[in-house]
């Protein structure tokens, strides 16, 4: 009898403890299975393509009645203003010696009011783009601003006048192009900085920007003084076109024209450097430092839109 009961203890122990067994590992076995990754299939990547960058045209209408195309070394806006929306642009620049030449910048701004009022003038072709000041940091030392000034505000001296044909960084911005250019250009007599290396100056920057990007189809700049129109050549001859050019305007304004400009050594000249990378330009050098001579390039501007017009 007292064997029997101990056999029977015996067995109750070991049922319970299977089931205790059972009970515990089948908790553990799900736990494990759980945080186990589960596997995934790869997949390959499905191949995409970016869309390009749009390139912009010269007639592209974003841009607007004006556009910054950059800053000057004195931190002032270089604007801008485009008519017209054509695919062929001519690109008029003024002011590029600020406050030495700065009949050029306000012939700029009179050839913009003309334009406003007398849009029918361009062809329905042609975009026009003026750069009435390429450095307003010189422009603002003899005018006291950057911007929109008149004849009746300039209070000068002929130091200051000298002074101010040069950037904040005290570097003549036609002598800090790509086209024969050295650290030392000429300027008359006197030796002027052409800026640490080609294109250092954030003005001449923001042209190559330009015309790299928009590609203009001819250039038209203006200087003071000496009464004439000059062909651009970066030694490799004058292109047919800029011949061309330079007969029309000289022909239409009453300037007489001149195939270079050689009263003496320039080098680092914008002009030129458009000739190096085959855009057509001219130099349109007005006959004092005070007029702006409004009707003669009027009919010099006029004749060059309509001969690249279709």
């Amino acid at each position: 009898m007292k064997n029997t009961f101990i056999i029977g203890a015996i067995l109750l122990l070991i049922i319970a403890g299977g089931a205790y067994f059972y009970y515990f590992t089948k908790d553990t076995m799900e736990e494990v299975v759980v945080t186990q990754p589960i596997p995934t299939t790869p997949t390959t990547p499905i191949a995409t393509t970016a869309s390009p960058t749009p390139v912009a045209t010269s007639s592209e209408v974003a841009r607007g009645p004006q556009s910054i195309i950059g800053t000057s070394s004195g931190g002032e806006p270089i604007t801008a203003y485009h008519f017209g929306t054509g695919d062929r642009e001519v690109v008029l620049i003024g002011g590029i010696h600020g406050g030495y030449s700065w009949n050029t910048a306000l012939l700029g701004y009179e050839l913009i009011d003309w334009l406003e009022k007398t849009p029918r003038a361009i062809p329905e072709d042609i975009t026009v783009t003026i750069v009435p000041v390429l450095n307003p940091d010189g422009l603002k030392l003899i005018t006291k601003t950057a911007g929109r000034f008149t004849a009746a505000s300039i209070k000068t001296t002929p130091d200051l006048r000298v002074k101010a044909r040069f950037n904040a960084n005290t570097v003549d911005i036609n002598r800090n192009f790509d086209c024969e250019w050295k650290a030392a250009g000429t300027w008359q007599n006197q030796t002027v900085s052409g800026g640490a290396t080609a294109f250092s100056e954030p003005e001449s920057q923001a042209i190559k920007a330009y015309v790299e990007r928009y590609e203009p189809t001819a250039v038209v700049t203006w200087y003071s003084a000496a009464g004439g129109v000059y062909a651009s050549n970066c030694k490799n001859g004058i292109l047919a076109e800029t011949a061309t050019m330079t007969e029309i305007f000289a022909k239409a304004s009453g300037y007489t024209a001149h195939e270079s400009f050689d009263y003496y050594e320039i080098t680092g000249d914008m002009v030129n450097w458009l000739a190096k990378v085959k855009i057509p330009a001219i130099s349109v050098l007005l006959t004092n430092h005070e007029g702006t001579e409004l009707a003669k390039n009027k009919l010099g501007v006029e004749a060059i839109l309509k001969h690249f017009s279709e």
